[in-house]
């Protein structure tokens, strides 16, 4: 099988036992150098094809260095790269909902929309409540129906007046009434 395989490359015996000893020289130098002049080696080689040029993070910190460590950063990290909303415990969700509640209160057209989203904010908090799981502590208050129903009148009659007031300005400046005004009040 040997011999097949010399007569397959060309090569003669004693060129094939030479290019093995080369080989096995060559395996020996690189078992004598140590780990460290090898990743030099390699990080010289690498800065020379310029495979370190125009890094991220080139001249600015690294995000995270010299923080504690934290079992979930990777969690945390893919949730802000991603952008993703609606994941963490209760308590932190519902902070930040309660934050954006009267937001979502201003978009809706109806006392009842109101109401009904009020008062499932109010079962969700007091769910969480209940919940013997651990993590951050529930701070997030139940609100009041009613108080909610009067501010979200207040803020619908504020902007009202100041749609109005834009809104008149707007026709003293054109001369006439939008459309839709027309057909609403019932003048053509």
């Amino acid at each position: 099988m040997e011999l097949r395989n010399v007569r397959a490359t060309g090569m003669t015996a004693e060129e094939e036992a030479e290019l093995e000893a080369a080989e096995e020289e060559e395996r020996q130098k690189r078992k004598k150098v140590d780990d460290a002049a090898r990743v030099e080696y390699l990080i010289r080689d690498a800065m020379a094809q310029g495979k370190f040029d125009n890094l991220k993070y080139a001249g600015k910190p690294i995000p995270g260095l010299g923080e504690r460590y934290d079992p979930d950063w990777w969690v945390k990290g893919l949730i802000q790269r991603e952008h993703l909303s609606g994941l963490g415990p209760k308590a932190i969700l519902l902070r930040t909902e309660d934050a954006e509640l009267d937001a979502k209160l201003d978009a809706l057209y109806s006392e009842k929309q109101v109401r009904d989203l009020v008062e499932d904010f109010n079962g969700r908090v007091i769910d969480a409540r209940r919940q013997l799981q651990g993590g951050p502590p529930v701070i997030t208050k139940t609100r009041d129906v009613g108080v909610e129903l009067e501010r979200w009148r207040e803020r619908r009659a504020a902007a009202a007046e100041a749609t109005a007031a834009h809104g008149t300005a707007n026709e003293e400046l054109a001369g006439k009434r939008p459309w839709w005004r027309r057909i609403w009040n019932g003048s053509g």
